[in-house]
């Protein structure tokens, strides 16, 4: 099975339909910590939920327009790591992350982001990585600085979730910026 080690317990592997019980069971650990930040986080509330955001992103992958990993640390999955949208032929692609809190304070998120930009840059050619954020979430605000991303703006009052207009910020970072690039 592929799988990419991000520590000594942990490992960032795809995250598939066929997974979708475990994903709900994460799901229902992580929704508290999650879903202020994350609106599909309140969707995977069933096991036909859950398999159907899977399969969203299985499509994605499919057709190469995003992808869904999920990051197991002893055994159990923890949290995730995906391509939002992934756009080869404009060069650009949307990092998105999630975790429960057993998930946190290892540099699993970090580790996993860094994989999938080296992924995006070196292997797939793309231009341009964004990482959209709350301003109100200062742990996705912290990953987008550690991996190098710049700060292009803030959109105010961009989406509503749960009762509440979120600002978001725009993050990103270029080729040229991230080291092992030809580029760089």
């Amino acid at each position: 099975m592929y799988a990419v080690p991000l520590a000594e317990d942990a490992a960032l592997r795809p995250l598939e339909p066929w997974q979708a019980e475990e994903f709900l069971a994460h799901m229902d650990r992580a929704r508290p910590h999650t879903d202020p930040w994350i609106p599909w986080a309140s969707r995977s509330t069933d096991l036909d939920s859950a398999r159907a955001t899977l399969q969203d992103y299985a499509d994605k992958q499919a057709a190469d327009t995003g992808r869904l990993y999920g990051i197991w640390r002893a055994g159990t999955l923890v949290g995730g790591v995906m391509f939002v949208h992934f756009d080869t032929r404009l060069g650009n692609c949307e990092i998105g992350v999630w975790t429960e809190p057993a998930g946190e304070g290892h540099g699993l998120i970090t580790a996993a982001v860094r994989h999938l930009i080296d992924y995006a840059f070196t292997e797939r050619g793309m231009h341009r990585v964004e990482w959209f954020s709350s301003t109100r979430n200062a742990r996705s605000r912290a990953v987008a600085q550690r991996v190098g991303m710049q700060l292009d703006g803030t959109l105010r009052e961009y989406f509503p979730n749960r009762g509440f207009r979120h600002d978001k910020e725009v993050w990103s970072l270029l080729a040229p910026e991230w080291p092992g690039t030809a580029a760089a």
